[in-house]
C-alpha cells in the first residue's frame, strides 16, 4: 500500500555545539530513558578526553544494568576515563549521624546527658531529611577537581526536586544547629573563665562537622543555579500527554533558579524508516506531530531528538549511538 512519505525527523533544533557544562544533570519522569541517556554521555565524554563520573541518584538503581556493569557506591570504572558510582544512602544516613553526634558532644560538654540511645532517638527523628538526596549532593561538589565532567541520572521528577531543593532546607537547618552548638558553647566558655580565667579560651572544641557541611551546602546551592556549571536537560517521549508533564517540570526548575539546557525527545520513530508498516507510519507521523508540539511550547528551550533504538536500544553499542547524538 502506498502512502505519502513525510519528511525525516530534524535531530535538533539548534545544530550548533554547544560545550558540556562541568555538571549535566537528566531528569524527568520515570520510564522514560534519563539513565541511558546519562550512560551514554559520560561515555561519549570520555571517549572525548574528558575524566567523567556517571551518579545514579535514583534509589531504584538501574545504572548498573544501562552499562552491563555490578556498581556501588565507591566510583568504579566502565571504561576508559569514565566512571560510574550508585549513590547509597547509608552515606546520607552517616553524614547526618556526625552531625547529631557533634551536637550530642557539645551538650555534654556544658553538662546536658546524652547517651548512646538519646542520640539514637535524634537521629530516628530525621531533623534532616532525604538520606538518598544527601547521599547524591555530594557528587555536586568537587573541590579537588577531580572529575572533568559529572552527569547525574536523577531519580523520577518528585525525587528530583527534592534533590534540588535540598541544599537550600539543609543550609537552614544546619545554620540553626550551628547557632544552637554556638550558643552553648559560649556558654561553656563563660562558665571556665570564671574559674580558669584567660585559660578558658586555650584548646577547645575543634569539631567543624557542622560548618563543613553547611559550606558544602552552600556551594552546591551556588552551582545549581550557575548556568556556566550546571545544566539540566529534561528527558520525555513524543507523546501528548509528555507536553504538561514537562511544562510543569521546566517551570519548577526555573522557579528554583535551576538552569534548564535543552530538552531531549527519546525513542522518535523516523517516518523514513517506517517502510510499508502502516501501524508504524502511523506511530512515527504521531510522533512527529508531538515533536513539533513541543517546539512550538517551548521555543525558547532546543529540542534534541534521540531516534528509537528498537531491540538494539541495549548495550554498549547503542549507548555509544546515542552518545553521539547527545554530545556531537
Amino acid at each position: 500500500m502506498s502512502r505519502l512519505v513525510t519528511p525525516p525527523i530534524a535531530k535538533t533544533a539548534e545544530p550548533v555545539r554547544r560545550d558540556v557544562t562541568q555538571y549535566l544533570l537528566y531528569g524527568g519522569k520515570g520510564g522514560v530513558g534519563k539513565t541511558t541517556c546519562a550512560a551514554a554521555t559520560g561515555i561519549r565524554l570520555a571517549d572525548q578526553g574528558e575524566r567523567t563520573l556517571v551518579v545514579s541518584t535514583d534509589p531504584a538503581h538501574s545504572l548498573g544494568e544501562a552499562l552491563e556493569t555490578d556498581l556501588s557506591g565507591d566510583p568504579a570504572e566502565v571504561a576508559p576515563d569514565c566512571y560510574a558510582v550508585e549513590a547509597d544512602p547509608e552515606d546520607g544516613q552517616e553524614t547526618y549521624r556526625r552531625i547529631v553526634e557533634s551536637l550530642a558532644a557539645t551538650f555534654r560538654e556544658a553538662g546536658i546527658g546524652m547517651d548512646e540511645d538519646d542520640v539514637d532517638r535524634l537521629f530516628a527523628a530525621g531533623l534532616v531529611p532525604g538520606s538518598d538526596e544527601v547521599a547524591a549532593l555530594k557528587y555536586l561538589d568537587d573541590p579537588h577537581g577531580e572529575w572533568d565532567r559529572v552527569v547525574l541520572d536523577t531519580a523520577p521528577t518528585g525525587h528530583t526536586l527534592r534533590l534540588l531543593t535540598l541544599p537550600d532546607v539543609l543550609e537552614e537547618s544546619m545554620a540553626t544547629a550551628e547557632n544552637l552548638q554556638g550558643q552553648v558553647r559560649s556558654l561553656i566558655t563563660s562558665a571556665r573563665s570564671m574559674v580558669m580565667g584567660p585559660a578558658a579560651f586555650l584548646g577547645g572544641n575543634d569539631d567543624e562537622e557542622i560548618h563543613a557541611f553547611r559550606d558544602r551546602m552552600d556551594r552546591v546551592a551556588e552551582r545549581l543555579r550557575d548556568p556556566s556549571e550546571t545544566g539540566f536537560r529534561v528527558v520525555l517521549v513524543p507523546e501528548t500527554l509528555a507536553v504538561a508533564e514537562t511544562r510543569q517540570l521546566v517551570e519548577r526548575l526555573r522557579s528554583f533558579d535551576v538552569p534548564v539546557e535543552e530538552l531531549v525527545v527519546n525513542r522518535a520513530l523516523d517516518p523514513e524508516a517506517a517502510g510499508d508498516c502502516d501501524r508504524c507510519a502511523a506511530r512515527a507521523e504521531s510522533h512527529e506531530r508531538a515533536i513539533d508540539r513541543i517546539r512550538s511550547e517551548f521555543p525558547d528551550l532546543p529540542v534534541r531528538v534521540l531516534p528509537d533504538l528498537g531491540p538494539e536500544a541495549y548495550g554498549r553499542d547503542a549507548l555509544e549511538r546515542l552518545g553521539s547524538e547527545l554530545v556531537p
